[in-house]
This record gives C-alpha cells, structure tokens and sequence, in this order.
C-alpha cells in the first residue's frame, strides 16, 4: 500500500499552490487515476481534490462554450447545446466508457487519462517504456492488435483511449490552462504528445499545471456532424477506429470539412491532410476516398493491426457520404 495525503481545494488558486508540491496529482472523478492507483502503477504522495472546482458551461453570445474542468462527462453529452450545436461530442461522450463512468468521470480527466495498452497494466510480466522509460516495449513484438498506425515510435505503439476527445480535436477545442501565478491557453491539437522516445510524456502540461475549462469555439455547421465507433463489444470498449466529423456542402462543393480519427494513434488524429484535399472539392464518394487514402498514406502497420487503414479509409467515407446526404 501507498500512503498518501489527501485535500480539497478550495479554489483554482489553492489547487495550484498544492498542487505544485512534489508527489501531488489532481483528482476529479478518480476513475483513471484511482484505477492506476489500485495497480500501483501511480503512486503519488498527496492527492488534491479539484472535483468541486469549474462545474459550469457557459454559452457565450457568439456561439461559443466554455465547459469547466470538473464538468462531468453525462452532463456535457446531455447539454442542450452540446446536443443540437456539437451532436459529434455528444455521441462520441455517449460511447464512451459506461454509463456509471461517463456519471463519474470529469471532462478534464478524460483528457488527461494516460494513454495505455494491457503491457502497460503488466506490472510485473511486461517491460513498457511507457511505465518505465528506457525498459522496452513489449508490444511491438506481441500482442498489438489495438495498436498505433499512425504516429507510433519504436518507444510506444499504445492507443488513446478517450473518444471525448476525438471530437474535441474536430472541433478546435482550445484548453485553459493555470500554473503558479501564470494562465495559458493551448490549441486542443498540441495538448497532447506523439511518444517519439518519450512516451512517459503524454502532454504539454508542466508541473502543477491546473486544467480549468475547455473551450469550445463557435462552429458554423456543427450541427452537421456526427461520431462513428467501430470496437469489439457493444459496450465499454475502446474504438478499434472511431471517426469525428462535421461537413458544410454548398452547392455540392465541399466548403469546410473537420475530420479527426481514434484508435489509430498516440493521440487524436486530426486528419489535415484529409481536410486540406476536400475543401472546394465536388462532395462526392470518389473524393472522399481519395482523401481518405491519402490521409492513411503515411500508415506504419504492424503484424496484427494492418486491418485499421482500409477500416479507417472505409469508415471516413462512410461518415462523410453520411453528411453530405443529410446536408443536401
């Protein structure tokens, strides 16, 4: 057993001064860390209670949300404007996970779950550099079938889990950020970290850093958007790939598209490439397959998991043909 000291802020300031000591974690709804606790893998030496902090979401006149860190993730899926402005976060909140956890779970906590496979939960059987860096990955010679396609490293080929997520990097969330006597802000695209030899690093965040809110910026045709997920079970299980998108089409022509992948790698795929090649382009099925090739291009495969490029390629279609018949 790990002995640890516990508090509960009182506000964003004294969550920051505690939780600049060294050993000290932030605890929302506990369900990833308490989780990494019981198996040891985290050990921190005090926790501090941030649950009770930034439980708002505020509508701003220009379309805009700003959703407080400790919102939990069943009442961000069942906001109204979340549902009829962003459906996409709706639905890819409402896959995750289950119920009693997405009752638990806390928006920033789902962005900052650790992004892990089963070697990484192998204490004792497994060498994971994500978990000790330097010691190896054993998943690249075992079992990798969950595993990175795009953006892996010789280092780590673990997933992230979160399909919240998915749906924030489509949606240009931007995350608040407050460290000791400094606020900033950080585009939801660089928060978190591809492994390269450095897995153990997963975000942006420095030492004592607080997350207070995500912001969600205005979104013209938010409203045509949806999340796809494709897993094993029906239930409480991570995406094998999941898609995130919402489309604007006018006159046929594609006008603006945003794209973003799960399951695929490190962290979530924001599909530029894809983007890039479908704005001002005939909203038809043979352009979005060759924008979906050529976003998958750059696919490093492995033994077991070469089956996720053509699901990938398939699934974005799909999601995107879906769009463009509701949209005309």
């Amino acid at each position: 057993m790990n002995p640890f000291t516990f508090a509960r802020a009182q506000d964003v300031q004294d969550a920051v001064r505690q939780g600049a000591a060294a050993g000290s974690r932030y605890l929302g709804g506990g369900t990833n860390l308490v989780d990494l606790m019981r198996e040891t893998i985290e050990r921190p030496a005090q926790l501090v209670d941030v649950s009770g902090l930034s439980q708002q979401i505020d509508e701003r006149a220009d379309g805009s949300l700003l959703v407080g860190a400790a919102v939990r993730n069943t009442a961000l899926a069942e906001h109204r404007a979340v549902r009829t402005r962003f459906p996409l976060l709706a639905r890819a909140i409402a896959s995750g996970a289950s119920g009693q956890i997405r009752n638990m779970a806390t928006v920033a906590g789902n962005v900052l779950q650790r992004t892990r496979c089963t070697y990484f939960y192998d204490r004792e059987g497994a060498h994971c550099n994500k978990r000790n860096p330097g010691e190896g990955c054993d998943a690249l010679q075992g079992v990798h079938r969950m595993h990175a396609v795009l953006g892996a490293s010789s280092a780590c080929i673990a997933t992230h889990p979160s399909d919240m997520c998915v749906a924030l990097a489509a949606l240009d969330a931007v995350v608040h950020l407050q460290g000791v006597g400094e606020a900033r802000q950080v585009p939801f695209a660089s928060f978190h970290l591809l492994p390269e030899d450095h897995p153990e690093r997963e975000t942006v965040l420095q030492p004592g850093e607080l997350i207070t809110a995500i912001e969600i910026p205005a979104l013209a045709f938010g409203a045509n958007s949806t999340y796809r997920k494709v897993r094993d079970r029906a239930s409480y299980a991570f995406a094998l790939v999941s898609v995130a998108a919402a489309l604007e089409v006018q006159d046929g022509v594609v006008s603006d598209v945003r794209l973003a992948l799960g399951g695929v790698a490190h962290k979530p795929w924001r599909a530029a490439m894809l983007e890039q090649m479908l704005r001002g382009q005939p909203a038809d099925a043979v352009h979005f397959e060759a924008a979906a090739r050529a976003e998958m291009a750059d696919a490093k495969p492995l033994r077991d998991n070469a089956f996720k490029i053509p699901l990938a390629q398939r699934m974005m279609v799909a999601v995107l043909d879906r769009l463009a018949t509701v949209h005309s």
